[in-house]
Formats: C-alpha cells, structure tokens, sequence
C-alpha cells in the first residue's frame, strides 16, 4: 500500500529537519529551507566557508535509491531554481554555489553527498 500524500509530506518535513540538524552539527549554517521559486522549491539552502549548498533531501530505504531519485530533469530544474534564488539574495551570489544530495535513511544518521552533481 502506498503511503498517503500527507504521511509523504510529513516524512519529508522530517527528514528535512534532521538534515538541518544533522548539516548544523558538520558546521553548516541554514538560510532557507523549503525556498520557493518559479522554477520549484529547494529543500535546504546552507552555507559554510565561500560555499552555498542546495541541499536535496530524501528519505530513502538505502543511500543508492536515494540519490538516484534526483533524475537528470530535478537536477536541472534544481540548478535553475538556485541561479534564480542567487540573483535574488545578493549573499548567495559572491558564493560558489555547489549541490549536494542528503539520504535520510530509517534509524540512521542522515548521510551527506557533497558536491553530488554538477552543472
């Protein structure tokens, strides 16, 4: 049985909190999360050092289901929705922006793919 539209969207609530939790832990601080644009919504935006992550969240099985649910056409769509986010928050644009994708598996610790993919 396939779980309802709701029990995804809760799961996703909370697999995303844990990744902020989990990506604040590692140094990183968040500037946005579930950031709206024309082009899509992006799970977490972070910074650390000169680099601003758009972070992709998913709550997975196992890591490789995970990260090959970010398809060719998300990660475009994702890349888009950064440079528009960039060119609106001017902190973001002197960042090198990079994409990362964070796995959150049951009973584990979320696991982070820096630099997952690049444009």
């Amino acid at each position: 049985m396939r779980p309802s539209r709701q029990s995804r969207e809760r799961l996703g609530r909370v697999a995303e909190a844990l990744t902020a939790w989990r990506l604040a832990a590692a140094g990183y601080r968040t500037v946005a999360r579930r950031a709206k644009t024309p082009f899509g919504e992006i799970d977490l935006v972070v910074l650390k050092g000169d680099v601003a992550a758009i972070v992709e969240v998913k709550a997975r099985r196992d890591f490789e289901s995970g990260v090959a649910a970010v398809t060719p056409r998300q990660r475009r769509r994702l890349q888009q929705a950064a440079e528009w986010l960039a060119a609106q928050r001017p902190s973001l644009a002197k960042r090198r922006l990079r994409f990362d994708i964070v796995v959150v598996r049951p009973w584990r610790l979320p696991r982070h793919l820096p630099d997952a993919w690049r444009p």
